[in-house]
């Protein structure tokens, strides 16, 4: 196949027809990298600390994990995804921690 026509079975690709005869309409093409399609935003899990901090508190377990938290929602900011999880991890184990301490109590 040449190079004329591998660019112009592209472009017949690239087409498509929305049912009116005699129109053709380019598809829009959407890329995106590879980064943004497999990672995905942590959560920072602020309002679950805000509640375990102001609710229950059992041995500031809800501080720390409010204070976690506000640590991945900077990273989230800031763009360091690694160090966002790492932190929202950290923040959802200490939620998990205070709320079955104080359902426990």
């Amino acid at each position: 196949m040449a190079s004329g026509q591998a660019a112009e079975a592209v472009t017949m690709l690239e087409m498509r027809n929305d049912g009116r005869p005699g129109q053709h309409q380019q598809n829009p093409m959407v890329q995106y990298s590879t980064l943004e399609v497999t990672t995905e935003r942590p959560r920072d899990h602020i309002i679950w600390s805000l509640c375990c901090f102001v609710y229950g508190n059992p041995f500031c377990l809800g501080l720390a994990a409010l204070i976690f938290s506000i640590k991945a929602s900077d990273r989230k900011v800031v763009g360091d995804i690694e160090g966002a999880r790492h932190y929202s991890s950290t923040a959802c184990s200490l939620n998990i921690a205070a709320t079955v301490l104080v359902f426990i109590i």
